[in-house]
């Protein structure tokens, strides 16, 4: 097969399935000339169908910073936590503190307690009870009628110091009290300890000791007026070693941001900077700079688009314009058969033009499940004898999921340019493997030159410059075959000869994974 081109020239069914229009007869065309309300009808309907649909992205649920920066959020985070954390060491390094000096002064108590019990069941009790000096601890002995059986000098005259008692089962037990004792008659708080003693007769009494707990209130005191006024600056340190932090890790995120600012579509070619880091912000440059290079492409591949369709147009529109003013100048000399292929040319291109913009857009019309098979079966017959004769083999059942007009489409194209390259045989083959569904288009021309294989698909290319342009199409067809291979999930390829040899490969309906009535986004 020589250079080929992507453009059908046969009348070939409209992409979405509908029924072929005859494009080859100048009475054709009059007679559907009065019907023009139908037609302004069809237009708008058409035009309401082919408005490309936006794409719908998913949203999820965006909370606002606080202060919109992500560095004062970050700031007053980092200071929340390390104020949180702060107050929670202080009050549990509090709580131990205080815990293990009641602790201490319990011991005391009890020991004491324990010591004047002993001395109580000896009969050597004695009514004024020593404590150390120095020391602001009490020592009672309360017998189980009430009468006070001796005391410290500081409980001396005084009612019970206090009512409770071991518990059954056990040897102690421990209260903490405020209790006020000569000479101070303010209350200071204690831990009291009472014990069961017996007493020289025998009968049971309750000794009460108690030690002080001023030394665990003024530690207590100590340790928050000292770390008190630290708190705030230590909280500030945090603040500023957060924010200057920060601050130098976004660096490169502003920096991003200003230069994506500047860019505009007449200047794709610039880059964010990409910072020496190998973190997470390194790999948002690159992710950003690849996500320029494909806007940059497609711009590009736009831009040659739009060029390319302008001067496809060029050409036909100046014989339409000539047709029209040799007719206004010399009727007589209309020839209406070049006008109608000058129109029909135009109207074929305009027509590919927008089947691909609808398949940019990602539309797809609606799709079932076929027979491969009997699409290849059907479409072959209802062409028109070509120059070349096609040979058919697609035998067995072949089941794709996908839209019976646009793979009827794919196959016209590939015939076109079979015909138009082809010497003597075009072959059509449907195989049905274990990896899917595959259609060969064979013929017998001079084939495609492997560095060209893939070059044959861009849009409106011609390989052979030399040809005329009815001869060789508008270079879309095998751009559109492939387009709509893609959009099924399929791909078309050129492979290597003898011959000019097209693949189209498809996937099963089984594995497509989608209902058969749904319909295309």
């Amino acid at each position: 097969m020589s250079p080929p081109d992507g453009s059908a020239d046969q009348a070939r069914p409209d992409p979405e399935g509908r029924p072929a229009q005859h494009r080859g007869s100048a009475d054709a065309l009059h007679t559907e000339q009065p019907k023009q309300p139908v037609q302004k009808h069809r237009t708008e309907e058409h035009a309401r169908h082919e408005q490309p649909e936006r794409p719908r992205t998913s949203r999820r649920r965006v909370f606002p910073l606080p202060f919109g920066s992500v560095r004062v959020a970050t700031t007053l985070g980092a200071v929340a936590v390390v104020a949180v954390a702060l107050l929670a060491a202080c009050a549990g390094l509090l709580g131990v503190i205080h815990q293990g000096l009641v602790n201490s002064a319990e011991r005391t108590a009890l020991a004491r307690a324990d010591a004047v019990a002993r001395v109580s069941g000896s009969g050597r009790l004695v009514d004024r009870l020593a404590v150390p000096d120095g020391e602001d601890s009490l020592l009672q002995v309360v017998a189980d009628d009430g009468r006070i059986l001796a005391a410290s000098e500081n409980l001396a005259g005084r009612a019970p110091v206090a009512s409770f008692e071991p518990a059954a089962g056990h040897s102690s037990a421990a209260r903490s009290l405020d209790l006020a004792l000569r000479p101070d008659p303010h209350p200071h708080p204690y831990r009291l300890v009472a014990v069961r003693a017996k007493t020289a007769n025998g009968s049971g009494a309750t000794v009460y000791a108690g030690t002080s707990l001023e030394t665990a209130r003024y530690t207590q005191r100590l340790i928050v007026t000292s770390m008190i006024p630290g708190i705030p600056l230590l909280l500030l340190l945090v603040a500023a070693v957060t924010w200057r932090s920060t601050g130098r890790a976004l660096r490169p995120v502003e920096a991003i941001r200003a230069e994506v600012a500047e860019i505009t579509e007449r200047d794709l070619g610039r880059r964010v900077p990409v910072p020496a880091s190998r973190d997470e912000v390194a790999r948002l440059s690159q992710t950003m700079n690849a996500t320029l290079d494909r806007l940059e492409e497609s711009m590009d591949r736009q831009r040659r688009f739009v060029a390319d369709a302008s001067h496809e147009l060029r050409n036909p529109i100046a014989a339409l314009r000539a047709h029209v003013e040799v007719a206004i100048a010399h009727p007589q000399l209309l020839h209406g058969p070049e006008l109608l292929d000058d129109v029909i040319r135009v109207q074929q291109l305009a027509d590919d033009l927008l089947l691909l913009a609808r398949l940019d857009a990602g539309q797809s019309p609606e799709r079932t499940n076929l027979d491969l098979c009997d699409l290849v079966r059907t479409t072959t017959a209802r062409r028109p004898r070509g120059r070349v004769p096609v040979t058919v083999d697609a035998s067995g059942p072949a089941p794709v999921y996908g839209n019976r007009g646009q793979l009827a489409r794919v196959l016209d194209n590939l015939l076109d340019n079979a015909q138009r390259h082809a010497r003597t045989t075009i072959t059509v083959t449907v195989t049905d493997g274990a990896r899917g569904v595959v259609l060969d288009v064979l013929d017998d021309g001079p084939g495609v030159p492997e560095k060209d294989r893939e070059r044959v698909f861009t849009r409106f290319t011609r390989l052979d410059a030399s040809r005329s342009r009815d001869a060789g199409g508008t270079g879309l067809g095998l751009a559109i075959a492939r387009d709509i291979a893609a959009n099924h999930g399929g791909r078309l390829a050129a492979a290597a000869g003898p011959g000019g040899h097209f693949t189209l490969r498809l996937p099963h309906a089984a594995t497509t994974g989608t209902s058969p009535g749904a319909a295309g986004a």
